[in-house]
Parts: C-alpha cells; sequence; structure tokens
C-alpha cells in the first residue's frame, strides 16, 4: 500500500485530517464496499489524533464485515461456503449497523 500512500498524501492532509473523529467513523463505512487496506493506508497517518485514528479504524473494522467486498477474507468465505452477496448482506447489514451506532456512540462517550 506504500504506492497508493505518497500521491494521495496532500489530498488527504487537505481533506481528512481536519475532520472530527465522529466524521471520519461513518465516511470509513464505504469500507464495506471497498477494500478497507486501501483506505487505512491512505488514511492513517502520526497527523491524527488518537480519537480520529479511533474514528477511523472502528468504522473500518465494522463496516468491512457487512458486505462480501468489504475485505478480502469475506471474498474467500463467501466462495467458499456458497453465500451469495445478497445472502450476506441481509445478515452482514442486519448486525453490522446496529453494531455500528453502538460504537459511534461509545466513541463519542470515550471522547
Amino acid at each position: 500500500m506504500f504506492f497508493f500512500k505518497a500521491p494521495a498524501q496532500p489530498l488527504v492532509a487537505k481533506y481528512i485530517d481536519g475532520l472530527p473523529h465522529s466524521v471520519l467513523f461513518w465516511l470509513n463505512s464505504i469500507s464495506a464496499v471497498v477494500d478497507n487496506a486501501t483506505l487505512t493506508a491512505a488514511e492513517i497517518g502520526p497527523r491524527l489524533t488518537a480519537s480520529q485514528q479511533r474514528g477511523v479504524l472502528m468504522g473500518l473494522l465494522i463496516s468491512g464485515g457487512m458486505l462480501i467486498p468489504g475485505n478480502i477474507p469475506n471474498i474467500v468465505a463467501a466462495g467458499k461456503l456458497g453465500i451469495t452477496s445478497r445472502e450476506w448482506a441481509v445478515v452482514g447489514l442486519t448486525t453490522g449497523l446496529p453494531l455500528m451506532a453502538l460504537c459511534f456512540w461509545a466513541l463519542h462517550w470515550i471522547g
């Protein structure tokens, strides 16, 4: 992921670094449909506060499991078990969205 980080650094510095942890948390729910390793490599850096890093990582971790393309193990597991995207989404979204809300509340409470 090193190849991605250097060119994206100015964009990340301009648009990501100043966002509050709550926005970063929900923004990273996009990892449900894209590989979360790429997003992590692009966003996490020494400029982010601990609170921002927590928001990024929790958003990536939870939403990455909600749909098959969210991370590589989901793709492998779905293929081996013969699970369709629709079947995965029904379970993943019904458990993942409430978990995201609960985690958001916990992160907001922690600060």
